[in-house]
């Protein structure tokens, strides 16, 4: 067992004071066998007039945050601790019906995963072709292997690149790109997976980064995104197509979605003018202690 802190702040600018509108924070880990939440913390300035928690329908903790004032500067910093269960190796635990693929969901479970198997972005054909470069579609080969094959060919296969703007790119984008950021790896092995059949899911959160003297991690220094996909046996597998993970090693679940715009850990508005906005910045440390 480790036990992680997270410390991330962000501070938005304006070039004159501006009223914020309400703020919605996604930082709130999600409670599970594999991580326990131990502390909480959530500091805001200017003081707001209101914070109150929810959940969301995939059953993420939403802050919703409030203000009545004006300021030049918003800043919002949390705080969170836990203890983290990681998984020393894939662990595929697969049913029979589903050890090779191609399969089917069984039709109890496949009502409630229809939406994660849809295809978001099926209007081109970019992830097909670029799939039939390394798997044989519609060919039997083993389930697990196949989506190692498809994680490893992301992280191995596309340069990462940290982008400052907001959304996330197409896959068609990051293929004719061959590079992207987390949050654009991530929608392109959903997508993929998606293609061949799977329940896919987007994953938003943090990756700890070891030091020096162990390997590399992407993404770290900001919040990190990445993929489940549902193997039956298993239930949601993480994928992390950026690092080349598969399971949970290093990586701290915060929300879930169908889509990235449904899990942005930050978002909100002000009352102003659209070049009032200077930017923004983000910090994020995650550090581990023994466990």
């Amino acid at each position: 067992m480790t036990i992680f802190s997270v410390h991330h702040t962000t501070t938005y600018r304006y070039k004159k004071p501006v009223r914020p509108g309400q703020h919605q924070l996604l930082f709130r880990p999600r409670d599970s066998f594999d991580q326990r939440l131990l502390d909480c913390r959530l500091t805001v300035a200017p003081e707001p007039a209101e914070i109150r928690w929810i959940h969301d329908v995939f059953g993420n903790c939403v802050t919703l945050v409030d203000f009545a004032t004006s300021t030049a500067h918003l800043t919002f910093e949390t705080s969170i601790r836990l203890e983290h269960t990681p998984e020393r190796s894939p662990d595929f635990r697969i049913e029979d019906y589903a050890r090779s693929h191609p399969f089917s969901y069984d039709p109890e479970e496949l009502a409630d995963l229809s939406p994660y198997v849809r295809r978001h972005h099926g209007d081109d054909d970019a992830v097909d072709a670029w799939l039939a470069r390394f798997v044989t579609i519609g060919a039997s080969q083993p389930t697990g292997q196949l989506l190692m094959t498809l994680n490893e060919a992301i992280a191995e296969g596309f340069s990462y690149q940290r982008r400052t703007s907001r959304g996330t790119q197409t896959p068609a984008e990051t293929l004719a790109l061959q590079q992207g950021t987390c949050r654009d790896f991530a929608l392109l092995m959903m997508e993929a997976a998606r293609s061949l059949g799977f329940a896919a899911r987007f994953v938003t959160g943090y990756v700890y980064v070891p030091g020096r003297d162990g390997p590399v991690r992407l993404g770290g220094g900001s919040t990190h995104a990445w993929c489940q996909v549902y193997v039956p046996g298993s239930g949601w597998v993480e994928f992390d197509p950026t690092n080349g993970i598969v399971g949970n090693r290093d990586l701290i679940r915060v929300g879930v979605a169908r889509t990235p715009q449904q899990a942005v850990p930050l978002s909100g508005s002000y009352w102003g003018d659209a070049d009032d906005e200077l930017g923004l910045e983000v910090s994020v440390h995650v550090k581990t202690e023994a466990g």
